[in-house]
């Protein structure tokens, strides 16, 4: 538009940062589900959250406190703060190692037209094995600031981490712990090794090329029924009196096939 003044967004972000649990958590090799793995699951998902200032926050930092909640509620949440690996037959497992999650500190003033801008893309923390969670708190020059992450949807779906993010905004009010405690069960829905499939699984056959349709063309045949008036009223004849009323001519010719009266040609 012709003389309208540039909208600038600046947004200014520290280094990105590891946040650990708050306190040592188990080390081990949890494996993802079969379900969790598969490949259409193997991409990131990103969610942006924005709060306005409130008086009661006057003089603190939100990205202190979220930093801090996010530590305590990695130790309930600790395959978070894990690395996703790859096993043999690109079987995927979090290595709950520990290292902790991406934290990235960030200012700007408002407005803001880029949505880009508030979750920042650290080398790496896009790709499906390594960190699989990736934080961003934006601070907003009116008081207000802006909550991003983005994660690896083979660790949990959005409900998953909305859980994980209320478990944070719990600590950040001060509560000793959160309310719902994860629980790790994926292997009640892993193939056993080695499988024992009990009968066939008929979902994993190949399928025949038929070319969009459920049958083989040759055994397709073409042919053209005319229903008259009165063949109408005839087949009309044969419903119950209270069908008779409600039926329509459609539903008299296309339910003939199931009727076991009709016979082709």
């Amino acid at each position: 538009m012709a003389g309208a003044t540039a909208l600038k967004f600046t947004v200014r972000r520290r280094p990105a940062v590891l946040v650990s649990p708050a306190t040592q958590t188990p080390r081990e090799l949890k494996r993802l589900s079969d379900i969790d793995d598969h490949d259409r699951l193997r991409f990131h998902i990103s969610i942006i959250q924005f709060y306005g200032t409130r008086e009661s926050m006057s003089g603190v930092d939100p990205a202190v406190v979220i930093r801090d909640a996010v530590a305590k509620a990695l130790v309930d949440y600790y395959p978070w703060a894990g690395r996703l690996k790859e096993l043999e037959g690109r079987k995927l497992a979090v290595d709950c190692s520990g290292e902790g999650v991406l934290f990235v500190e960030a200012d700007t003033d408002p407005p803001f037209p880029c949505l880009e801008e508030l979750i920042s893309d650290v080398p790496g923390s896009s790709s499906i094995l390594n960190s699989p969670l990736l934080i961003q708190v934006t601070r907003l020059a009116c008081g207000g600031f802006i909550l991003a992450s983005r994660m690896n949807h083979m660790m949990a779906d959005g409900q998953g981490l909305m859980q994980f993010l209320g478990a944070v905004a719990e600590l950040v009010r001060g509560m000793p712990s959160p309310t719902v405690r994860p629980v790790w069960q994926r292997k009640l829905l892993e193939a056993r090794d080695p499988p024992m499939p009990c009968f066939p699984h008929r979902e994993f056959e190949e399928v025949p090329d038929a070319k969009g349709i459920t049958m083989p063309r040759d055994k397709l045949v073409c042919h053209t029924f005319s229903f008259e008036p009165q063949e109408v009223d005839t087949l009309r004849s044969q419903l119950t009196p209270d069908l008779q009323k409600h039926t329509t001519r459609f539903d008299i010719v296309v339910g003939l096939p199931d009727s076991g009266t009709f016979t082709g040609p």
